[in-house]
């Protein structure tokens, strides 16, 4: 039993995000707090809290595990299309050399790896450009998403998408270049790219 009621919260939350992560807990699943609070082996106040949580991320709605839909999926990237392509340009503007070295670490390891190793590094390709917009209001909503690109991505594998990690490569040159016009307009194609294969595994009616 987690004793500590901070600890308890943690624990909670942490225990239901992974389980939606692996794929245990499933989109649409009812969330009961009274099963969840025997499995983890605390009271039902750190699980409303852990639940109240996740719901402010999006990541249950009504007591259910969220599962998006197409549209949602839809939605998300025309948010992200515009802006990481803002990040992209800011990148190519202020990014120091430290971390342009970082970002191309990112697509060697793409490169090398498998599964979700390639998901770490290509996730985190997209994480050092967001960050140099150094708006925490956008980095927060792009955080957000995240998570709920990764449930869809438990559906299939968009990293066997042909050209993803070459496109890395001709944001990461056009940003090394200082080209902030190209730097955005890249990646702005390259997640049109992604959302159209997607749409495409996911529904192919969809994909235009």
């Amino acid at each position: 039993m987690v004793s500590d009621k901070k600890n308890a919260q943690k624990y909670a939350y942490e225990f239901i995000r992974d389980r939606m992560l692996d794929g245990t807990f499933e989109g649409g699943m009812k969330i009961v707090e009274e099963r969840l609070a025997q499995d983890i082996g605390v009271s039902r106040t750190p699980i409303r809290e852990a639940i109240r949580r996740l719901e402010q991320e999006g990541l249950i709605k009504n007591k259910h595990i969220y599962n998006p839909t197409v549209e949602d999926l839809k939605y998300l990237y025309e948010m992200r299309i515009l802006l990481e392509s803002f990040a992209a340009e800011k990148a190519a503007k202020s990014m120091t050399p430290e971390m342009m070295k970082e970002l191309r670490n990112t697509i060697k390891e793409s490169r090398s790896a498998r599964s979700e190793s390639i998901y770490n590094a290509t996730q985190r390709f997209h994480d050092i450009i967001v960050n140099e917009c150094h708006n925490p209001s956008m980095i927060t909503i792009l955080e957000k998403a995240r998570t709920i690109f990764y449930l869809f991505s438990l559906k299939f594998d968009i990293y066997k998408r042909p050209l993803l990690i070459d496109e890395h490569e001709e944001i990461y040159s056009a940003i090394k270049d200082r080209n902030e016009q190209l730097a955005g307009e890249l990646m702005a194609k390259h997640l049109y790219n992604d959302m159209n294969f997607t749409l495409a595994e996911i529904s192919p009616e969809k994909a235009k």
